[in-house]
């Protein structure tokens, strides 16, 4: 089997980007991450959603990477990460040489 092109590498990374924001609950979080960093406590209580159900989401986004965490004491911060952008209206997501952007959101 011939290798990868990059063309069908970015149409890969791309689909893989789309997966993971068909869901409610992950594009809900990426919106609200777009507002600033934010414990899973925090996240839990603004979606009123259990800890294991956000956590398995932040999971995902991380793997995804579309979001990054730094641990502060005891606490987790969950933020944006490089390649995602967000303001109030909008998330852009860069993939390879190829960016997504999502408006009128909120």
């Amino acid at each position: 089997m011939a290798a990868k092109t990059s063309h069908q590498e970015s149409v890969t990374e791309l689909c893989s980007l789309f997966k993971l924001l068909s869901d409610p609950t992950r594009l809900e979080i990426l919106m609200q991450l777009s507002q600033g960093e934010f414990t899973v406590t925090d996240i839990c209580s603004s979606l009123n959603l259990p800890q294991p159900t956000v956590s398995h989401h932040l999971g995902l986004l991380r793997m995804g990477h579309c979001i990054v965490n730094k641990r502060n004491g005891k606490s987790v911060i969950y933020s944006l990460s490089e390649t995602t952008k967000g303001t109030k209206n909008s998330l852009r997501f860069s993939v390879g040489t190829h960016s997504v952007t999502i408006s009128d959101i909120g």
